[in-house]
């Protein structure tokens, strides 16, 4: 049986492929874990309002692979049919609709442990997840 992936072009699905991209190119969804987490710190980044969910999602200072010179800006491209991209889907979808708990603990900023932003240094982050560290 062959799957065809269908893409609505109302603003809900558009808004779900946006967040799914990023969240897979920030995370390449390495766990089920650190996917919701990053995906409810976008929720959290935009104070619970869906409306400013694209501010939050285009801001290439939170988020690396905004930026062409990173190596993560190819993974924007990712393939929507791959499986973990569809997780990644998922989840952005059940964030819209309101359904996803607050998995990363209030947070609104974030990196990776294997860099530290000058914002970073004079803060404690709040929780660790697959080595994405999170912030207030």
């Amino acid at each position: 049986m062959q799957m065809e992936i269908i893409e609505a072009h109302d603003e809900t699905t558009t808004l779900a492929y946006a967040v799914a991209r990023i969240v897979y190119a920030e995370t390449l969804a390495k766990s089920l874990r650190v996917v919701e987490a990053l995906t409810s710190m976008i929720f959290n980044a935009a104070n619970h309002d869906i409306k400013n969910i694209k501010r939050v999602i285009s801001n290439s200072k939170i988020f690396e692979s905004l930026r062409s010179e990173s190596t993560r800006h190819e993974f924007l491209s990712v393939d929507a049919s791959r499986r973990d991209f569809q997780m990644c889907l998922r989840v952005a979808k059940t964030m819209l609709h309101g359904n996803l708990p607050d998995t990363c603990c209030h947070a609104t900023m974030f990196h990776r442990a294997e860099f530290l932003p000058s914002w970073a240094v004079a803060r404690g982050y709040i929780c660790d997840i697959d080595g994405i560290l999170f912030y207030i």
